[in-house]
């Protein structure tokens, strides 16, 4: 995201000029803009014009527009955020108070301005701003006939490319037609990862899959780069790794997340840090479950006694429409914060915070055991 002004004045008021580069940035900008807020962009609209001869003709012209949000719309497949709201700005073309629709696109700059900043606000536009904040690795999730290409970015993870081809039984005499097919198989998969995986964007580039797939395809690419002189692979054949998953399919990511030798790859990232906090839930829950405990009313209860130690919690909590309900969760990162412990807020466009989501969406692990959390309902 590239910031070209901002005026702001922490929990106070303030409003910032952003382009979205990437459709990270967008998912960023959904999560940064609130009801209640005003976003003002350039649009296109359809006016009729009053003709000499009487008639009406239709024209689409660019206009700037500032509406005050009501509902947001995020479209992750075409890249497209939709807000609409009343107009507060006075032109020829649209009234003030009439409603409009404004879509947030990649490259087309707007002004964000909010009421209040908090620390929540403030933090989501760090991260959108911050480079380093970025996971930025390609997954290759495979087995026999079926590939899943993905980006893992800084607050999503994305399909690129999924690709299926019949393979027949390797055995009997139609062992030639298996050698056929299997390398048909590979070339496709070869040909989506020389369009999906850019090595000046991504860390690294992991092949995972069940079996000796993933060598075979390893084995391939590398021989393909050295016969068609592929520099893009040739140069980074060190930034391939591979990885056991028990699929192909996209719930294995988590497994490829879980790997030591991709995790000490990405280890300073976002992404990883949230894997890695789930993993200490999971164990703590399974080995000491006193010291860990999950949904609203028990992590409150948690808090209230001092007791969090890190804090887990998606994303989806803060984007309530209820601004009280948000309010609440926002002085609850602050507090744990405050407190000396940890919070970790999951994107819910990762396998993590997918993950979270299914345990009410807040967790957390405690410093000292409440055996009789229990007791109370959740």
């Amino acid at each position: 995201m590239k910031i070209t002004r901002r005026d702001i004045v922490p929990d106070g008021p303030g409003s910032v000029k952003l382009t979205p580069v990437d459709s990270d940035d967008l998912w960023f900008a959904y999560n940064l803009i609130s009801s209640g807020d005003t976003v003002m962009s350039v649009t296109v609209r359809k006016v009729l014009r009053q003709m000499a001869s009487g008639g009406r003709d239709a024209e689409r012209v660019k206009l700037k527009l500032e509406i005050v949000v009501e509902t947001i719309e995020y479209d992750k497949v075409g890249s497209v955020m939709r807000i609409r709201g009343k107009n507060i700005l006075e032109n020829e073309y649209v009234k003030i108070g009439a409603y409009h629709t404004l879509e947030l696109e990649l490259h087309r700059p707007f002004v964000l301005r909010k009421e209040i900043w908090d620390s929540l606000a403030l933090d989501v536009l760090n991260q959108a701003t911050d480079p380093t904040a970025s996971a930025d690795l390609a997954v290759i999730l495979m087995q026999e006939g079926l590939a899943n290409i993905f980006l893992v970015g800084k607050s999503m993870t994305t399909t690129r490319s999924r690709i299926e081809t019949s393979i027949p039984r390797k055995h009997g005499p139609a062992i030639a037609g298996y050698e056929s097919a299997l390398n048909k198989f590979f070339e496709n998969v070869l040909q989506a990862f020389l369009k999906h995986v850019d090595f000046s964007i991504v860390r690294c580039a992991v092949i995972a899959s069940p079996g000796f797939t993933k060598d075979q395809f390893h084995h391939h690419l590398l021989l393909e780069a050295e016969r068609r002189q592929l520099r893009s692979i040739i140069e980074n054949k060190s930034r391939i790794v591979l990885a056991h998953t028990s699929s192909g399919y996209k719930h294995s990511l988590r497994e490829v997340l879980d790997a030591p030798n991709v995790m000490n790859l990405i280890k300073d990232t976002k992404a990883a840090q949230e894997v890695q906090a789930l993993k200490d839930f999971f164990n703590m829950l399974t080995n000491d479950p006193d010291r860990a405990c999950y949904g609203p009313k028990h992590v409150e209860v948690a808090h209230e006694r001092m007791a969090v130690q890190t804090l887990l919690i998606t994303d989806e909590l803060f984007r309530n429409v209820d601004i009280p309900t948000r309010q609440k969760y926002i002085s609850l990162v602050n507090s744990v914060k405050d407190s000396g412990g940890t919070a970790h807020i999951f994107s819910s466009m990762h396998a993590s915070g997918e993950q979270l989501a299914q345990l009410t969406g807040i967790a957390a692990i405690l410093r000292f055991p409440l055996p009789d959390l229990d007791d109370i309902e959740m």
